[in-house]
């Protein structure tokens, strides 16, 4: 027996009315299974382990000490914006910086005794924009043979600001890859406080979350430090 047009109506209103009650229970369950909870400071675990997954597949696979990032040449120099004042918020008078590695006390005058080392990398950010930009300082791996020895041996290494309110955390193969530098110079100038003067991290296999600028204690561990950018969910290998 054929219905109505306003009997038919009516049924597919029920049937459109029920599919949405559907669809709307299965996004509330998506949501809920995706949502930490209101007191966690980390991504849900299903996708924390899909990052842990990837991490170890880009370790173990892709990156290399032999393998070094693509270098470009003076021409293409861009306009490095200023990203990210977390930790730099006040001015900072220089003069009176000093970096501490264990119970050593170092000034920049000490990092700049050892051999300088150039690089003109594509800086590459989280937020998906990336600028050429040359950069000048020490190779990590030679401040730590100097500096802290046996330090190498260690799992990470952690580093954080004067104020403590910026911090990231290292695995030590990326932290000694030849192109990573602790750097005092920006474009062929002194670094500018905008840009983490007056000694940053300069990691081209990692995006910028981990290239902490102002840098006044490292830490050499086997425990993994604490991570600024983790804690609010983003992956901690950071890896390009």
């Amino acid at each position: 027996m054929s219905k109505s047009p306003e009997e038919e109506l009516k049924l597919r209103t029920r049937r459109s009315f029920a599919a949405l009650g559907a669809g709307a229970v299965c996004a509330a369950a998506g949501v809920y299974w995706l949502k930490p909870p209101a007191d966690a400071d980390d991504i849900p675990a299903p996708l924390r382990t899909v990052l842990g997954f990837n991490e170890k597949v880009v370790r173990a696979t892709l990156f290399s000490d032999r393998h070094l990032t693509k270098t470009y040449p003076a021409s293409a120099i861009g306009k490095l914006k200023k990203n990210g004042d977390i930790g730099m918020e006040e001015e900072m008078n220089e003069a009176l910086w000093n970096l501490s590695v264990g119970d050593k006390t170092l000034t920049l005058a000490d990092v700049q005794t050892l051999p300088k080392f150039e690089e003109t990398i594509d800086f590459k950010c989280v937020e998906g924009w990336s600028t050429v930009t040359s950069f000048a300082g020490a190779r990590f791996s030679d401040f730590t043979a100097k500096f802290a020895p046996g330090g190498s041996s260690a799992q990470y290494v952690g580093m954080e600001t004067p104020d403590k309110k910026y911090y990231v955390s290292l695995d030590m193969p990326s932290a000694l890859h030849p192109q990573t530098l602790l750097a005092w110079e920006m474009n062929g100038q002194t670094l500018t406080q905008d840009h983490g003067a007056p000694l940053r991290l300069v990691m081209p296999v990692k995006y910028g979350i981990k290239n902490i600028k102002r840098i006044a204690r490292i830490e050499y561990t086997n425990t993994r430090p604490p991570d600024y950018w983790e804690e609010q969910g983003y992956d901690w290998y950071s890896g390009l």
